[in-house]
């Protein structure tokens, strides 16, 4: 029998890095993780039951400190990083120097132009190395860049909003039947736990409880990313969050004019054919489109259409659970293609 692949979770507390436990803690393929917290964490709680009561009957938890040598004592390989932007930026590089590899659910290392992450100020201490690393940091979207990401020893985890967007709007970019010309408009709503866990007035029951509300409008740190997978100017995009009042999940309702009359067989069918064999974006035939529910609790990627009596006017559904497809899920897609299992596996 194979060994098993010995893997660690820094940032397990949040709501990803709770989904993502769960996941590893069922993987066929892996020992039971080491469970992380920084050293600098001061007061936190020495057990993940302690955090997450629900987890109490099946023993214990612990939560160790982040440590290198003791990773490598342990048989560590691949470390997630479910942690802040910018305490992912300051780790990878060590990482990366202790012979890991690293799947960062940040959005630390997925934007490769400057003027993209600057929202994020990071203050680089080697500037150098972090240039390098940012451009051999694969980004983590399976179902476009899987060659890439069986090789890589960094993958940066896409974002949630820029999942549901990029998948529904990649095929008709690639095949070159968008008027970019006339604007993208992408409406795209999520529930709370996308905001993370730590509460702010924004998202307290009484804030969000019967609301809708837009917010970061023109930006959004997951626009940068968007626009840069899809090779799109920021001109040529509209890209509007807002949080819906529910727990979990994603809708991006995205609108586009064709540079040509097609039907919509034509349409379903450039979808079909990019994601043909893929095991975890759903297509639906129009008129039926994706709903929230649809895809909660799973890694799918739920992709739908409407299209105008006109053929030109295309009218796109995309939703995914943000916490599985929009990051656990999916991170645990890319550890299966870095280790050559199928992108299946653990997440059934």
């Amino acid at each position: 029998m194979a060994a098993k692949l010995k893997t660690a979770v820094l940032g397990a507390t949040g709501y990803s890095g709770l989904e993502l436990t769960r996941i590893l803690l069922r993987h066929p393929r892996l020992e039971r993780p080491v469970l992380l917290r920084r050293s600098s964490d001061k007061g936190s709680a020495p057990d993940l039951a302690d955090v997450f009561p629900a987890l109490s009957g099946n023993g214990g938890y612990p939560l160790q400190s982040l440590s290198w040598p003791a990773l490598k004592h342990e048989g560590v390989q691949l470390l997630f990083l479910a942690t802040p932007h910018e305490v992912s930026r300051f780790l990878v590089p060590e990482a990366m120097a202790q012979g890991l590899r690293v799947i960062d659910l940040s959005g630390a290392w997925r934007l490769k132009e400057e003027q993209h992450r600057a929202i994020y100020g990071f203050q680089d201490s080697d500037a150098v190395t972090a240039a390098e690393l940012t451009e051999r940091a694969v980004y983590g979207l399976p179902e476009l860049n899987s060659d890439r990401i069986a090789s890589a020893n960094l993958v940066a985890n896409p974002g949630c909003y820029a999942t549901s967007v990029i998948l529904a709007l990649a095929p008709l970019i690639k095949a070159g039947i968008v008027d970019r010309s006339r604007g993208i408009v992408s409406d795209s709503k999520s529930g709370v736990s996308g905001a993370g866990k730590e509460p702010t007035s924004k998202t307290h029951f009484v804030s969000v409880a019967d609301n809708l509300s837009a917010y970061s409008v023109f930006n959004h740190r997951h626009l940068g990313e968007i626009v840069e997978q899809l090779g799109l100017t920021e001109q040529e995009l509209i890209f509007t969050p807002h949080l819906l009042p529910i727990p979990r999940g994603i809708l991006s309702t995205i609108y586009v004019q064709l540079n040509r009359v097609m039907t919509a067989l034509e349409v379903e069918s450039c979808l079909r054919n990019v994601y043909s064999g893929k095991r975890w974006v759903r297509i639906f035939q129009t008129p039926k489109l994706p709903q929230v529910q649809f895809s909660l609790h799973s890694n799918y990627c739920d992709l739908g259409f409407c299209l105008a009596e006109d053929g030109r006017r295309l009218v796109l559904i995309s939703c995914i659970d943000n916490l599985l497809k929009g990051a656990a899920g999916q991170a645990v897609q890319n550890m299966n293609l870095m280790y050559g299992w199928g992108e299946e596996e653990g997440l059934q």
